[in-house]
C-alpha cells in the first residue's frame, strides 16, 4: 500500500484548534460582549408600546362603530390590488 502526501492536514478541522486557542487567553476565558440598557430606555419603550396599543384599540372601535352603522366602505379594487401578486 502506497501512502500519497504524507504532509496533507489530517481530518481534523484547523479552523475548530486555532478557535480553541483564541477563546482563552493567558489561562483565562475571554470576556463575551454585553449590552446594558438604562431605566430611562426601558420606559420610553414601555410608554411607547403602551401609546401604540391605545391607538390600536381607538381605531378598533372606529371600525366597529362604522360596521355597526353600515357606514364602512370596502374599496373591491385595493383588495385585488393586493391580492393579484399571490394569484400569479
Amino acid at each position: 500500500m502506497k501512502i500519497n502526501e504524507t504532509g496533507r492536514i489530517s481530518g481534523t478541522n484547523p479552523y475548530r484548534k486555532n478557535e480553541m486557542r483564541t477563546n482563552s487567553i493567558g489561562g483565562k476565558q475571554r470576556q463575551t460582549d454585553q449590552v446594558q440598557i438604562s431605566e430611562e430606555a426601558k420606559e420610553l419603550l414601555d410608554a411607547q408600546q403602551s401609546s401604540e396599543a391605545s391607538m390600536k384599540s381607538e381605531k378598533i372601535q372606529l371600525l366597529k362603530q362604522h360596521v355597526s352603522s353600515g357606514t364602512y366602505h370596502v374599496d373591491a379594487k385595493k383588495i385585488a390590488e393586493k391580492l393579484l401578486p399571490y394569484l400569479k
